[in-house]
């Protein structure tokens, strides 16, 4: 007999779990199915993980700084071990979390592969070798994605890595090609940097971290280079061959040919959507470049199914994923709920320098014909950031100038992945520069830093 639910959705990440909660408190009979581990990519292997590793660099960072707070340290080390093995239990301890929280909110967990046989039914293949039938009235997709790779340039588990093995490395290498400069290339930069890893970055594109503002851009690369870190951007990594000496690569800088050795490289170049083993293609549900066609309530083609979070396209983000699941499904509940607004989304990469940033860039606010105008204002004039020893950033306001909407904001330097939110509800209340600038900061902070840069922008800035 098929167990028959209001809604059963597909994969447990950010997306899928948080969509499967807020169906449940909506009064629907919910159902999720996961094969591999609760919290996806997210959890186990990609936001939390990484971030409890590059934690573990930076306070090894702040301690070899020490002595200019006065502080003096000798013999100091880390180990490699111990950092992993504190970064692997947390995100144990969080997937563990989401297991009670899925429990509390009485959405009945499924774990193994499910396989959609029509819009009403689905195949589940479980970990214990059973075949499941379940029949659903609605069914999200919420499969999310994986690291993309190409035919010449293939993972093996050993020396060529993706972001997992790139996490849990069995020894520190010598030296690190990394291959891709978007968030995950930028992130692993500065926390194999940190413990001493010789690090190449390259990038096919002009600029690294290609999404940000060219000047956010510009900054990080300087700040990578004075670390040590080789940067190689224009350039293609046409060919890799392990041998004795390690990775051999092929790279190609615009007429420029040379091959480089290193002991592990790491493929960061994208991701694309898991949308195999679902039966899309029996349901002939669109999909484009890997990834599922949905509209602005993440609904498919084919009625009463939906798709939410990285397995729809960009922007790949845990908090679009989650968004996006309760807004489909308040949706489907019968809600009038507000459709996302990509340029709303904010994104956070947390290598050292950190970079956040929301809305446009300045050369996207000018290509889509706005009259801009332009504010920024540096660490350097904070004195929260001199206090922290951290003074060096920016902080960067784009405005339209007849309206006074902020069209973007875009931040570099310490803890403006924490700061970004500011804008982030600023986009969403619609807020002008007059709001903006009538809004009371509290001293000293780094907050300061985004009202001195909408000053900035309207000829008022104060301190610099």
């Amino acid at each position: 007999m098929s167990q028959k639910f209001d809604l059963v959705v597909i994969g447990g990440g950010p997306g899928g779990y948080v969509a499967a909660i807020r169906a449940s408190q909506l009064g629907l009979k919910t159902a999720l199915i996961e094969k591999e581990h609760l919290g996806g990519i997210c959890l186990n292997w990609g936001c939390i993980p990484t971030k409890a590793l590059l934690r573990s660099s930076e306070v090894l960072d702040l301690i070899n700084h020490s002595s200019e707070f006065g502080i003096k340290v000798e013999g100091v080390s880390f180990d490699l071990k111990d950092m992993i093995d504190r970064s692997r239990s947390i995100a144990a301890r969080l997937s563990s979390g989401v297991s009670m929280l899925l429990k509390k909110n009485k959405v009945s967990l499924f774990e193994g592969q499910g396989k959609i046989i029509d819009a009403s039914k689905i195949h589940i293949q479980t970990k214990s070798n059973k075949k499941v039938e379940v029949e659903s009235t609605h069914i999200i997709i919420a499969t999310g994605a994986r690291a993309k790779t190409f035919p010449n340039l293939q993972p093996d588990g050993d020396n060529i890595w993706t972001y997992k093995e790139a996490m849990v490395p069995k020894d520190l290498p010598k030296s690190i090609l990394i291959v891709g400069s978007g968030a995950i290339g930028a992130e692993f930069c500065s926390f194999y940097k940190t413990l001493g890893v010789d690090v190449t970055l390259v990038e096919a594109l002009e600029n690294i971290l290609p999404v940000e503002d060219v000047e956010i851009s510009d900054f990080v690369r300087k700040s990578f280079t004075d670390r040590g870190i080789r940067i190689l951007t224009n350039s293609l990594v046409n060919q890799l061959n392990t041998n004795n000496n390690g990775v051999e690569a092929s790279i190609t800088t615009k007429d420029k040919k040379e091959s480089l050795i290193f002991d592990k490289v790491i493929l960061a170049m994208g991701i694309v959507g898991n949308i195999e083993a679902l039966g899309l293609e029996d349901l002939k549900v669109i999909t484009k470049d890997s990834h599922i066609v949905t509209d602005e309530f993440s609904r498919t083609n084919i009625k009463n199914i939906y798709a939410i979070g990285d397995v729809t396209g960009a922007p790949w983000l845990a908090h679009k994923a989650s968004h996006e699941g309760i807004v489909c499904v308040e949706k489907i509940a019968g809600h009038n709920p507000t459709p996302i607004d990509k340029s709303r989304i904010p994104g956070c990469t947390y290598c050292h320098p950190q970079v956040a940033s929301i809305g446009y860039t300045e050369k996207r606010a000018k290509e889509l014909g706005f009259n801009i105008k332009i504010g920024k204002f540096p660490f350097v004039g904070n004195g929260k950031a001199i206090a922290l020893g951290d003074d060096k950033g920016l902080i960067k306001t784009i405005f339209n100038k007849e309206t006074g909407e902020l069209l973007g904001a875009h931040l570099v330097g310490s803890e403006v992945t924490e700061l970004i939110q500011g804008f982030s509800i600023a986009k969403t209340l619609e807020t002008t520069e007059a709001e903006l600038m009538e809004t009371v900061f509290p001293h000293p902070t780094l907050s300061e830093m985004m009202h001195e840069s909408v000053l900035d922008a309207y000829n008022r800035v104060i301190h610099y």
